[in-house]
């Protein structure tokens, strides 16, 4: 999936939860991506967040924090 396609899904879950209190908006929005999302798309995500989070809204990267970050893939 492509960086782009991972930033937008995870604003468009973002825009959802910022019309919750902040605090309960990360929490849901931490949630429903380890939840939901699987390992390789939360790698992709690291990626993104690692490299400075470009493009993210504020709640997604407050919520990264709560994120499981999946374990690095190792070559075969």
């Amino acid at each position: 999936m492509s960086a782009e396609k991972i930033t937008r899904m995870a604003n468009q879950i973002s825009q959802f939860m910022e019309s919750k209190p902040r605090a309960e908006g990360v929490a849901l929005l931490a949630s429903h991506i380890n939840d939901f999302w699987d390992p390789r798309m939360r790698r992709q995500f690291f990626e993104i967040v690692d490299a400075g989070g470009t493009g993210l809204r504020p709640l997604v990267l407050d919520a990264a924090k709560s994120i499981r970050r999946p374990p690095v893939e190792e070559a075969a």
